[in-house]
């Protein structure tokens, strides 16, 4: 890909600006497919839903800021003040869902970006989606997100669940909403997000919590994990998952510039814990893992690793109950 250039395919796509507001552009996306099949390292789904391009939470550790290179938008800082929205028509979306349904796989939404971001108050292509879905009984939906908007689809996602597995992970970093506010700027405060956990526990929607990523020196103490454990059980969350901090080139550089900015003592360790590297030293990680086992444990929660799910590339048997 050339900088600046939206790679072969992607241009004839970009539509016109829908939008604007809150600083942020709002753009069309015309979609070949909203569901795509997932063939890549092992994951635990097969197929990915991302009804939005880019994400207003702008959250400073996030990932996925590369996939706005592909649009020939290399700024860092685009990923989260241009947004794409995709077209999501019904009849292809529910063909679309009965052919994932026949390869037994989970579906998941929101791999690349917050299906529940702002943007979905106004453009509801994620409560599309769950929409098609109810048409669609027997599939294995999981949806992760930091918003309180999940709430307002609380009873569709309860019929979802009535034919099919639905499973929505509350993304909770840390239980100091002060902190929160530095690291996911455009995020609803951490204590409503477990509002909106225990609104979907209360008709029967099973949710868990994910600690994603943990941020050594800044969210992974004792006292914030333990927080957050009991917030979950107590919102009724079936369980809770985890997994520390990973930075891929393009995340690497927007995190150390915020990391600059605001916590300039912790530059030094953060180049050695991650220096060389995407990932922190695997004693270090083993350590982190442990602390939120046995947190965990003494709360009376689940908890696993992103790692200990099942690799969804080979497909599982399906459910004929339907």
């Amino acid at each position: 890909m050339k900088p600046g250039v939206a790679a072969p395919g992607m241009a004839a796509r970009l539509g016109s600006t829908v939008d604007e507001r809150r600083g942020v552009e709002y753009r069309e996306l015309k979609s070949k497919d909203l569901l795509n099949r997932f063939n890549g390292r092992p994951m635990p789904f097969g197929w990915t839903v991302n009804p939005y391009r880019g994400c207003e939470m702008a959250c400073r550790y996030c990932f996925a800021r590369y996939t706005h290179d592909f649009l020939g938008l290399n700024d860092p800082r685009a990923f989260e003040r241009t947004i794409y929205v995709k077209d999501a028509d019904r009849a292809r979306l529910v063909a679309e869902l009965r052919r994932a349904r026949r390869s037994g796989q989970v579906i998941a939404l929101g791999t690349a970006t917050d299906p529940y971001q702002p943007a979905e108050a106004k453009f509801e292509v994620t409560r599309r989606v769950l929409e098609a879905a109810r048409e669609v009984p027997g599939l294995s939906l999981s949806i992760t997100t930091k918003s309180t908007l999940v709430a307002r689809d609380a009873q569709l996602l309860r019929q979802v669940g009535a034919t099919s597995e639905v499973t929505v992970n509350l993304s909770v970093t840390t239980a100091d909403p002060a902190l929160a506010r530095r690291l996911e700027p455009r995020a609803p405060r951490p204590d409503l997000r477990f509002a909106a956990m225990r609104a979907l526990a209360e008709v029967g929607v099973a949710s868990r919590l994910f600690i994603m990523p943990i941020l050594p020196l800044l969210t992974d103490s004792e006292p914030n994990l333990r927080a957050l454990l009991i917030a979950a059980r107590d919102a009724g969350a079936v369980g809770a998952e985890s997994n520390v901090l990973f930075l891929r080139p393009g995340t690497r550089e927007t995190f150390f510039e915020f990391l600059a900015t605001d916590f300039p003592r912790l530059v030094p360790e953060y180049s050695r814990l991650y220096a060389g590297s995407a990932y922190v030293p695997s004693g270090r990680a083993r350590e982190i893992d442990e602390r939120v086992r046995r947190l965990a444990a003494a709360v009376g929660l689940a908890t696993r690793r992103r790692a200990d799910r099942p690799d969804q590339r080979a497909p599982r048997q399906l459910n004929l109950s339907w």
